[in-house]
């Protein structure tokens, strides 16, 4: 393989010359940068990526760390980083931290020290001080969906209490009455703004009680047994509100393995838009977040922020969008 040495001899110059040329650092007389350009050309040299991030500070690749890449909503907002990345020229790279504080350390540790350039963030465990550490040592970082609260970084979600209130209106204007909620997990800042959007408009029912709400992981089967506890609880129930789409499907499940209609007895409705909602039986009416617009701005944010140095310090929540199906209609 051609070295920089290489290309410095057959152009006739320096290797500070060729290494300006690259990383166009300084101007070049550009009869120079020419012969320069032809002898890389010539010799199909390809700079070194380290070398390269050493000198310039830039190695056109960002990290994206997400806490589960088998909940479908997450891979979806991995595709809008991705995209706007690449149309960019810059590398994604992956990780997924199972919403351990410990292992989305370990990934700190290990990606600062292959220099890239920033970090986005899709995370319950991230701490306030490790956003600091990061932005102590001038590296870009971007809160994804379920971050914090922070004023030290842009934060980017969607509007949950709005879309729970939407949700819980929706089963109201169907005819509900005893509308049941399946809440994520209280440490998810999403999981709480939804719960919190819930109580506002069901606890204002005559037929609202707080024995109505019963937690779940936002995952299928936290939503199965959430129905159990549901009906042995309230039997009459007309209407679930479930915290994400899969504790939904769940729920779906639980009232067809039990002989319950769905929507003449009890009408359904999740959050998130992922597509497995078209497919279940009857199909999910959900409350949409802009899943893909979120990880492309996250990354539009996170790139500017990089060219500019300019720490981008907001929280950004988006709309949402409700999607009536057979579920509830």
């Amino acid at each position: 393989m051609a070295t920089i040495r290489d290309v410095a001899r057959l152009a006739g110059v320096s290797v500070a010359t060729v290494s300006r040329v690259i990383n166009k650092t300084d101007s070049v007389n550009p009869e120079t940068a020419g012969q320069v350009l032809k002898a890389i050309e010539q010799l199909q040299y390809e700079p070194n990526a380290v070398a390269r991030g050493l000198a310039g500070k830039k190695m056109g690749i960002i990290a994206l760390i997400l806490p589960d890449i088998l909940n479908p909503f997450f891979p979806a907002l991995a595709r809008g980083v991705e995209d706007v990345a690449h149309k960019k020229g810059l590398t994604v790279i992956l990780g997924n931290s199972d919403d351990l504080g410990l292992k989305e350390s370990s990934y700190i540790k290990v990606l600062k020290k292959k220099y890239v350039d920033g970090f986005i963030f899709a995370s319950n465990t991230i701490r306030e001080e490790d956003v600091e550490a990061l932005r102590n040592e001038r590296i870009p970082i971007v809160l994804l969906d379920r971050g914090l609260n922070t004023a030290s970084c842009a934060v980017i979600r969607s509007n949950n209490r709005q879309g729970a209130k939407i949700a819980v209106q929706h089963l109201i204007e169907q005819g509900c009455q005893r509308i049941a909620h399946i809440y994520g997990p209280q440490e998810f800042i999403t999981a709480r703004e939804r719960m919190l959007g819930y109580e506002e408009v069901a606890g204002r029912l005559n037929g609202y009680s707080p024995s109505l709400m019963v937690s779940g992981n936002f995952d299928i089967d936290s939503g199965r047994k959430a129905v159990e506890q549901l009906l042995a609880r309230h039997p009459d129930l007309d209407g679930i509100f479930a915290g994400n789409d899969l504790m939904a499907v769940g729920a779906l499940k639980a009232l067809n393995e039990r002989g319950i209609r769905v929507p003449e007895q009890v009408k359904v409705c999740g959050f998130d838009g992922i597509g497995l909602t078209e497919i279940t039986e009857p199909e999910l009416t959900t409350v949409a977040q802009p899943v893909y617009e979120m990880g492309g701005l996250a990354a539009r944010i996170l790139l500017d922020e990089i060219e500019s140095g300019v720490r981008k310090n907001k929280l950004i929540e988006l709309d949402v969008t409700l999607i009536p199906r057979k579920s509830t209609q």
